[in-house]
């Protein structure tokens, strides 16, 4: 072989080798990219202290974890199993594909328009964004971007998805905060309670007053202490404050018209205090019916016979359900001498 071919050879397998790196570089840059690009997932969850949401009208609502137990901005209890419905999806939130590339400006427009913000912190320090934009094609997963602590952020959305489920992952994430907040009003055991008013200022008759002396509970009407108090009958009165919920936050009333409501009379107010000092008060109103309804006695009325308003002491408005308050306001049905 002369010197010639010799060289040639050699220079086509540097041409062979170097073609290597190259194919090799691009393959190895596209997987990074790739793994930058769909890494959402948070592997520890229990790491995760704040979750900031900001829905597509900009209204924004933060979370954190105090102690092991997650609530508001504020310090307000909200609905644990919100947050570990959207821990649960972070956790297990996975690939479904790339979008073609003649999609990308199409969604990333859309996404611009209108999207999801979820902001992610682990020990109080940022760690990952998501952008959930519109479902996937299918509805089976959700066109999102990522920008990460450890990746920055992705330039091109990709279809998301989490493990398990079929359907889509935005409606996990809401900000409004009427949606959070817990619906418990009495978790109150009866060793704590300190006394107990309600006053039904319908019919004063069955206004009555409970408070704890000397070791035990005495019942009294009008300042008039009632005579032959069964005390089972009181015990079983003061468990019902053990799970008093509200049926639903306010979505009616503006805010000038709960203003305008809480300026009437209520027809009832409970008034709980526990014996470390905290104090519960209530007020409830009607609601008017858009047509008459028969109450208990076949009366035709002017009211909703089936839920009415109620101001928490927080001052919100929200609708109650008779069946779950009349065991606190009728009293006559455990002390028969308000009958009398």
């Amino acid at each position: 072989m002369n010197v010639k071919k010799a060289l040639t050879l050699i220079f086509g397998l540097l041409c062979v080798v170097g073609l290597a790196v190259y194919a090799y570089n691009i393959v190895s840059a596209e997987r990074n990219s790739s793994t930058e690009l769909i890494d959402f997932a948070i592997k520890d969850t229990a790491e995760v202290t704040k979750i900031i949401i900001t829905d597509p009208f900009q209204k924004t609502f933060q979370i954190e974890k105090v102690k092991g137990v997650w609530q508001d901005k504020s310090g307000g209890c909200i609905t644990q199993a919100y947050v570990h419905n959207i821990l649960n999806v972070a956790k297990n939130i996975e690939f479904k594909g790339y979008l073609s590339k003649n999609s990308h400006e199409n969604f990333t427009v859309k996404m611009s328009a209108s999207h999801t913000k979820v902001e992610y912190y682990v020990q109080n320090k940022w760690y990952k964004t998501w952008y959930i934009g519109p479902s996937a094609p299918d509805h089976y997963g959700q066109i999102m971007l990522l920008d990460s602590k450890d990746d920055g952020k992705s330039s091109e959305p990709v279809m998301m998805k989490v493990k398990g489920l079929n359907g889509i992952i935005e409606p996990n994430f809401f900000a409004d905060s009427r949606k959070w907040i817990c619906t418990n009003i009495f978790s109150v055991p009866l060793e704590s309670i300190a006394s107990i008013v309600v006053n039904n200022h319908d019919d004063s008759t069955r206004s009555f007053e409970i408070n704890y002396s000397n070791n035990a509970f005495e019942v009294s009407t009008n300042g008039i202490p009632l005579p032959s108090v069964d005390t089972a009958n009181v015990y079983r009165y003061l468990h019902n404050y053990k799970k008093i919920h509200f049926d639903i936050a306010n979505y009616i009333l503006s805010e000038t018209e709960c203003d305008s409501l809480k300026a009437t009379e209520p027809f009832a107010e409970i008034t709980l205090d526990e014996r470390s000092g905290e104090q519960t008060h209530l007020r409830l109103y009607r609601i008017k019916a858009d047509e008459p309804q028969r109450n208990e006695f076949g009366e035709l009325v002017n009211m909703d016979m089936n839920k009415f308003w109620c101001a928490l002491p927080s001052g919100e408005i929200v609708k109650c359900q008779y069946h779950v308050f009349n065991p606190l306001l009728f009293g006559h049905i455990y002390f028969s001498a308000l009958e009398s």
